[in-house]
């Protein structure tokens, strides 16, 4: 049987890699070994990145929420808490957008989860 030699394998494997590194900086897009370290960490920090824009979005909607509730007299917590109370199942992000752009209906379910405290 005939040997195969794996060139055109690796040629694939190494081209597969450089390609994901160009735009990096000197070596790190030129040599397959710098490269590969390169790229291995950058795929690991986009992977934590897409859970991490995850929490600095809740984080923000629960501030937008925190300083309309406070300008209708309650805290996040108790507002939160009142909603739930009544019966109002909405989202953080949903409820963070009616604080920036409908003031009105934000202050209308203020108004009900001040009704539905205990």
């Amino acid at each position: 049987m005939a040997r195969i030699k794996g060139g055109m394998n690796a040629k694939k494997k190494h081209n597969r890699v450089l390609k994901l590194a160009k735009g990096y900086r000197g070596a790190r897009s030129k040599q397959y070994r710098v490269a590969k370290q390169s790229v291995m960490r950058a795929l690991a920090s986009s992977y934590a990145g897409r859970k991490e824009r995850k929490r600095q979005f809740r984080q923000l909607w629960i501030a937008r929420i925190n300083a309309a509730a406070r300008m209708n007299g309650l805290s996040y917590s108790r507002f939160m808490y009142g909603l739930k109370s009544a019966g109002v199942d909405m989202n953080r992000k949903m409820l963070a957008e009616m604080a920036v752009n409908d003031a009105a209906g934000f202050t209308t379910l203020a108004e009900l989860a001040k009704a539905n405290l205990k």
